[in-house]
């Protein structure tokens, strides 16, 4: 009896399974699934006791209300990530959080988290609506005119994701003709487009939907900071892998009310002192470091000047 059509049973039986995937992933076929890291094998984080900053109106503001407000990103896997069902945030950049609300005196466990998309990042910081962001932000010259940045806590780079099997691309230099997805007027984007002009770029809002394209083979690559791409490999990484060296540079750092130094300059030494007592290696194992690859020396802090 010939295999090569389907009987009526295995058909229903088939669109079974895919239809249980489908409800079992983030209800799109493909997707790979939430799982963050395990609350117990997270770090425990110190709080401050007694802890003061008299010279920051931001800190002064947290205290009166009893806890910090901090702008997050729920959809990235492993640095920030929020699970529909429990409502709870984990992964690196929560963790770098975390580590700060504790060394500013504050219970991590108090922590009001709000998703804020990267478009309105220094509005919120600018308006109040949040005491910081942790969330993938890159520090450059032009949002350090609107809001202060401390640290950074983390160097990414532009790189690409593929999938496991993939052997072809091993680098920008290996994308012409091929399909290579992005958000679309990002960065990353916008770097391919000009440098590597003989890519087939495709775009979405979101990176997960990038991922779900490259899952089901529409797309050859996803393009974006290693980091991100990182959280992705560490869901599945039997099917998805970060190829080559980075090809940019992407300081993130800790987003907070520009002229607030009282506040910079503490979370910049709390930072130090994380990288110094292994909470901060801690942090990245417990997250990005499931994706195989191990923890990297942290960034030099850059202390700029008072603005």
């Amino acid at each position: 009896m010939s295999h090569s059509h389907p009987t009526p049973l295995r058909r229903t039986l088939l669109a079974l399974v895919l239809v249980a995937l489908a409800l079992t992933g983030c209800g799109r076929e493909g997707s790979p699934p939430v799982k963050g890291p395990k609350t117990s094998e997270l770090p425990q984080y110190t709080v401050a006791k007694d802890f003061r900053l008299p010279d920051s109106p931001t800190w002064v503001r947290a205290k009166r209300r009893g806890h910090l407000i901090i702008g997050v990103k729920e959809d990235q896997p492993y640095l920030g990530e929020k699970d529909p069902a429990s409502g709870r945030y984990s992964g690196f950049d929560i963790e770098i959080a975390r580590m700060m609300s504790a060394a500013l005196g504050f219970p991590p466990s108090t922590i009001e988290f709000k998703t804020i998309a990267s478009a309105n990042r220094e509005t919120a910081l600018q308006n109040g609506q949040i005491d910081l962001y942790v969330g993938t932000y890159t520090i450059n010259d032009k949002r350090k005119k609107l809001v202060g940045f401390a640290g950074p806590y983390y160097l990414a780079g532009q790189s690409l994701l593929v999938r496991a099997d993939e052997k072809n691309i091993r680098g920008p230099q290996d994308l012409a003709g091929r399909r290579v997805c992005s958000a679309a007027g990002s960065t990353p984007y916008q770097r391919i487009r000009t440098e590597y002009p003989r890519a087939i770029l495709v775009a979405y809002d979101t990176y997960s939907v990038c991922v779900d394209n490259l899952l089901t083979y529409q797309v050859d690559a996803v393009t974006t900071d290693d980091a991100i791409l990182l959280g992705y490999a560490a869901k599945v990484p039997d099917e998805l892998k970060v190829v080559g060296e980075p090809f940019s540079r992407e300081p993130y750092g800790i987003g907070l009310p520009r002229g607030d130094n009282a506040l910079r300059f503490a979370l910049d030494d709390a930072l130090a002192a994380a990288q110094k007592n292994g909470d901060w290696k801690k942090a990245y194992d417990a997250t990005l470091g499931l994706s195989g690859v191990p923890a990297p020396a942290p960034p030099p802090i850059d202390r700029y000047p008072a603005t």
